[in-house]
This record gives C-alpha cells, structure tokens and sequence, in this order.
C-alpha cells in the first residue's frame, strides 16, 4: 500500500518547509561581509515573501531533485533562491509602472504596505539574494553545479527569460502580438522560472544532457499549461477566489490565448499539454509520479 500522501497535502507540506527556511535566511540580521540591513528593506522584503502562496516552483525543484536522488537539503535552498526571484518578479509586476495592484494573495502588495521606492529596493535584493543563497557555503554543492545553476537561474530570470518577457509584455499593451508573439511572451515571462525549477533536479543531481533537457522540456510543457490555466482564471474567477484583480489582461487589451481561441479551445490544449508532460516522464516510471501529478494541478488549478 502507498504511503505517499495526497497531491495538496504533499504540496502543503513542502510549502511549509520551504516558507521556514525562507522565514530563517531573512530573519538574519548582518552577515560579516556587510555593513548593515536597514530593517524596513529587510521587512519589505518578508512581506513579499512570507505571505502564503503554493511554492509551486520551489516544490518542482524539490521533486525534480528526488527525482534523480539529488541531495534534498541543497535541493531546499535552491527552491528557497527560486522562490525569492519568483516573489521580487510579483513585487516589480505589482508596481503602478507595471500592472498597478494592490492586492496580492489577500494581503497588500509591498508598494502599499510601504512604498513604491522601498518596493523597487526589495525587488532588487530578493533578486540579488537569491544567488547569494545559492552561492553561500551553507549550500552544500560543488562550485561547478552552483556556477552552472547561478547561470541558467540568470538566464531564465533576465534579458532573454522573465524579465524580457515583461518587456514584451508592456509592449503588448502597445500593439497586440499575433499568436506566436503571445506564445514567445508567455514563455519567456512565466513560463522561464518554471523551466528552470524542472531543470534545477537535473543539474543538482549531474544528470545527463538527455535529462536535463527531457526535464527542461517537461517545464516547457507544464509552463505553458500553468499561463494557459492563469488566462482561463482570470477570465472566469473572480478577485476573492484568486486574491488578486481579475480580467486586467482584457481591460488593457493584452491579447491571449483564450481571447484568440476560446475557452473550449484552451481546455483542450490542456489535456493535450498535461498528456505530452507526462509522456516526457515516462522513463522514469513510477518514480515520476509526483511530478505527473503537478502537471495535472497546473493545469486544473482553480486559484
């Protein structure tokens, strides 16, 4: 008989572990190398982190990692790392310049509960804090796995990853890209860091090429099914189910998939997304279970 636990008592779970550690690498007051952290930075940077959320990232690079046996106390703070990236992404996406919200999870986003400056500030450190949690010899991996970790974070978080995403983002508010353009964006803002948390197991673990881009390619996957899930929510959800505005893509314009194909349409591809996934996985049998099973949460999410 199985022990394993339900899906979202497992997901909980890891959450859970994941917010304490969170909770311990940002309650720390000054390293030796610096100087000081002014506390209102340091709590600005608590609110957009310590306030709920399903960890889904950092649970994906925990069970990417198990997947090939990888240390699980490393695995830990690498999804702590992606995490923080993740939180100082929604707290830059929040600002007036951005998407303008004030709510995120239920609670007020970092530029109400402070101010815009001290947002931007709190962004900016989760992003750089992120790699010194990688980097840190609390992390307890060889240096060439933490370089090669540090740089494809990098890559997925920057210029040609999430960030430019926004940028194509803005731009759609512009001039509304065709179906391809829609498809790039999507990939490159949301679905960058969910290619990564996939990969991250792999590289832990000095997986071969072929894993690393089979899991690569299952974040593809699962990437495009969760923005594909986010459309379908906030056309249909409503603010207090999400914790956070909804149609805001429809009010400005932006173009999606669902707008462009309908919600029939965009069901479908789920299935379709959530069938290729799993078919990734499968030389792994049975020991990719968890990770199947995140496929089909990603896709028939309700918040």
């Amino acid at each position: 008989m199985s022990t394993t636990p339900p899906f979202e008592t497992l997901l909980q779970t890891e959450a859970k572990e994941i917010e304490t550690l969170l909770d311990r690498l940002l309650s720390v007051d000054v390293t030796a190398d610096e100087i000081t952290r002014p506390e209102r930075l340091r709590l600005a940077m608590r609110h957009g982190v310590l306030n709920g959320g399903k960890r889904l990232r950092p649970f994906l690079v925990l069970q990417s990692a198990a997947l090939f046996d990888a240390p699980r106390a490393s695995a830990l703070r690498v999804a702590a790392a992606l995490e923080c990236v993740h939180c100082y992404s929604l707290v830059h996406d929040d600002l007036p310049a951005m998407d303008d919200d004030d709510l995120r999870r239920g609670q007020p986003t970092v530029h109400r509960a402070f101010d815009e400056a001290t947002a931007i500030l709190a962004g900016d450190s989760l992003l750089t804090f992120a790699f010194d949690v990688i980097a840190s010899p609390d992390t307890a991996l060889d240096a060439a796995v933490k370089v090669e970790l540090v740089l494809t974070l990098s890559r997925a978080s920057g210029i040609g990853g999430m960030a430019g995403g926004q940028m194509l983002d803005l731009d759609a508010e512009r001039e509304s890209p065709d179906e391809a353009g829609i498809i790039r964006l999507q990939a490159m803002k949301t679905g960058a860091l969910i290619r990564f948390a996939t990969e991250a197991g792999a590289i832990l673990a000095g997986a071969s090429d072929d894993d690393r881009k089979r899991l690569r390619l299952f974040g593809e996957k699962i990437g495009l099914a969760f923005q594909l899930a986010d459309d379908l929510l906030d056309l249909t959800a409503d603010a207090a189910t999400l914790g956070k505005a909804t149609q805001k893509d429809a009010a400005r314009g932006k173009g999606t998939l669902v707008a462009l194909h309908g919600e029939d349409w965009a069901r479908e591809s789920l299935t379709r997304l959530v069938s290729e996934a799993d078919d990734l996985l499968a030389p792994y049998g049975e020991k990719a279970g968890i990770l199947k099973q995140a496929a089909a949460f990603v896709a028939s999410r309700r918040n």
